[in-house]
């Protein structure tokens, strides 16, 4: 006997996700895809239909009895990169506290996209464990930190992975470029001792 599920013909399952996402705003509404998406994010069920919407063809898994682990609050978190609104920012704040690091990362991603302002969270993240929660950390960071925060992206110049490096690098020099700094008034702006 199998145990295959067979998804309706009109689940977009094969489309990349952003056209997935586009059919089912077009399927709820907008505003139940932020809810489901959140849902998600916080790891409940949103629905089988809308599990195969955020995560496509690889969903069937889980809904086949796969262990879900942490894909659906990925598929949560990287749907608010295509769908937004503004009840789901809490949840993506939270979210970058979670234990799985693609998550955290996901999240961090939709920090920088969304504009979220969270600086300490994000200099937290800059030593997370996981190299790319620290990449994308950095990112946010270039987008929306201050000359308080170059120290800490400089320490990164240091990382032992070669893409923190090149993401510290290039968040020290959009911060220095953003608010027209030079190392000689980065040197001025730290308090004496």
């Amino acid at each position: 006997m199998q145990n295959k599920l067979i998804p309706h013909p009109d689940l977009p399952i094969d489309l990349p996700t952003d056209e997935r996402i586009r059919a089912a705003v077009a399927h709820y509404g907008e505003n139940v895809v932020i809810d489901n998406s959140v849902a998600l994010l916080r790891a409940k069920n949103a629905g089988k239909d809308f599990l195969l919407y955020a995560g496509g063809r690889h969903a069937l898994g889980i809904l086949e009895g796969a262990p879900a682990l942490y894909w659906p609050e990925l598929w949560g978190a990287r749907a608010l990169l295509h769908v937004w609104g503004e009840s789901a920012a809490p949840y993506i704040v939270v979210g970058l506290n979670n234990q799985s690091w693609r998550v955290r990362e996901m999240c961090a991603k939709v920090v920088l996209l969304r504009g979220l302002q969270v600086v300490p969270k994000l200099v937290r993240l800059t030593t997370d464990e996981h190299p790319r929660v620290r990449s994308a950390a950095l990112h946010a960071l270039a987008d929306q930190g201050t000359a308080d925060n170059i120290a800490t992206i400089e320490v990164r110049l240091r990382d032992s992975d070669k893409e923190v490096r090149r993401a510290a690098q290039q968040a020290r020099d959009a911060i220095r470029s953003r608010l027209k700094l030079t190392e000689a008034t980065e040197s001025t702006t730290e308090p004496e001792e």
